[in-house]
């Protein structure tokens, strides 16, 4: 059995994009995408001992969530928060696809637009020495 992680905080890996790292290497390792979308999911708790409290959706059970611009199984790089560039063969163009609309986390509905630019705006105020 299988299960996804990552190390992130680790050198070299960031936080956020080291697990969607994890699922495209179990993807280009020949695993079918819905068989990685369980080793993230089911498998995990399972290794865990928590399939009771997660690692599925059904009644009685949490479930944390990510709205997602896209069909994440048909790339995973959807996930990351800002999306990915993708070359537009029509306009002849590279353009910013998906990325997380909303994050659902112990049923508060988070914009997660609205938190990178928050974000964004922090880390402009920390360079430019107007911290708060």
């Amino acid at each position: 059995r299988v299960a996804t992680g990552s190390d992130s905080g680790f050198i070299f890996e960031a936080f956020g994009f080291g697990y969607i790292r994890a699922l495209q290497m179990l993807q280009a390792a020949c695993f079918h995408p819905l068989a990685v979308v369980q080793a993230a999911t089911r498998n995990g708790a399972e290794l865990l001992g928590m399939e009771g409290d997660i690692g599925s959706i059904s009644p009685g059970k949490r479930a944390d969530s990510v709205l997602v611009e896209g069909n994440p199984i048909s790339n995973f790089k959807l996930l990351y928060g800002t999306g990915h560039m993708k070359l537009n063969r029509e306009k002849g163009v590279i353009e910013r696809v998906g990325g997380v609309s909303y994050t659902i986390k112990d049923g508060v509905v988070y914009d997660a637009k609205a938190l990178l630019s928050d974000v964004r705006e922090m880390v402009s105020e920390a360079r430019s020495g107007r911290v708060p």
